[in-house]
């Protein structure tokens, strides 16, 4: 195997030891920012921000799951407004995906490894649109499933059909795992990657070596999706993933998809705390993004 790996390292993917330590950062210096996913509405949104502001945790950025296509103008428009407001980013879910349309196939226990990406010309069509509705309402972030939507996004950013300035993550659900598949993320424009939530701290590691982008990386999940909690493990989160965006709260919702209430959205703040005293106590020294950090993609 060793020929295999040389080669491998000579095109930036390598096996790193166990004592690696990330010296990459966001743009703001920090090592790492915190994400609360799964807010589905401007009610639970407004629920969040408020209950981190009086617990002094702050929100570098919150995540819709369900779909653009599920929120009304207004409610977009609310939700784009209490990001400005408090400085946060908003990042808002592509709406048409497998499970939404006509398929059977994606229902189905083998079929479900499509996941949640697109099928057909149409479907992209209709992805494209809820896109370009998002970006029309201000947001600038997009949460996306489909590797296929990002090229093609990434061609209309460059050539000025969508703002400039638009970021886009890659959700867990595309089922990313290794570090070639970071490297060719991130040549198409993707901004942030999650990767499949239980992968080991070394295979996060050689993901983080491989690319520059943010990785996004759960403390804790829903039932859903295994359920289990790394609060512990965030320490080595940051050591080996900076630039790196913990996604807490996941454990107070039953799936990727639940309706955040507004009392769920306070206990997900709950969540960022305990996350916190684990940092304060473990690694004293990390750095945080600044509040409000010019290297947010807030809306506009």
């Amino acid at each position: 195997m060793d020929n295999t790996k040389e080669f491998l390292k000579k095109i930036g993917i390598e096996d790193i030891s166990k004592d690696y330590v990330s010296d990459k950062r966001f743009a703001d210096g920090g090592q790492y920012r915190f994400e609360v996913p799964g807010i589905q509405s401007p009610k639970t949104m407004n629920a969040l921000l408020k209950e981190s502001f009086k617990n002094n945790i702050f929100i570098h950025r919150v995540t819709q799951t369900k779909g653009i296509m599920m929120l009304t103008d207004d409610e977009i428009k609310e939700m784009v407004n209490l990001a400005k407001t408090y400085g946060c980013e908003l990042f808002l879910a592509v709406g048409p995906r497998a499970t939404y349309d006509t398929s059977a196939t994606v229902q189905t226990k083998e079929g479900s490894r499509i996941g949640y990406r697109l099928r057909g010309f149409d479907n992209l069509v209709y992805a494209i649109e809820d896109v370009k509705r998002a970006c029309r309402l201000g947001v600038r972030g997009i949460l996306l499933y489909d590797e296929g939507l990002l090229w093609v996004l990434n061609q209309m950013r460059s050539e000025g059909e969508i703002p400039k300035n638009v970021h886009f993550k890659l959700s867990a659900h595309a089922g990313h795992s290794n570090p070639a598949s970071a490297k060719l993320l991130e040549s198409q424009g993707l901004n942030s990657l999650n990767p499949v939530r239980d992968l080991q701290i070394p295979m996060i590691a050689a993901i983080r070596n491989a690319c520059d982008m943010s990785i996004d990386l759960h403390t804790e999940n829903p039932k859903s999706t295994g359920g289990f909690i790394r609060h512990y493990e965030v320490p080595d989160f940051i050591r080996v993933a900076s630039p790196v965006y913990l996604k807490t709260g996941g454990s107070v919702a039953t799936n990727h998809n639940w309706d955040t209430t507004e009392a769920e959205a306070i206990a997900r703040i709950k969540q960022v705390m305990l996350v916190k005293r684990v940092i304060d106590e473990y690694c004293p020294d990390a750095i945080a993004s600044p509040n409000q950090s010019d290297d947010l993609s807030i809306p506009e």
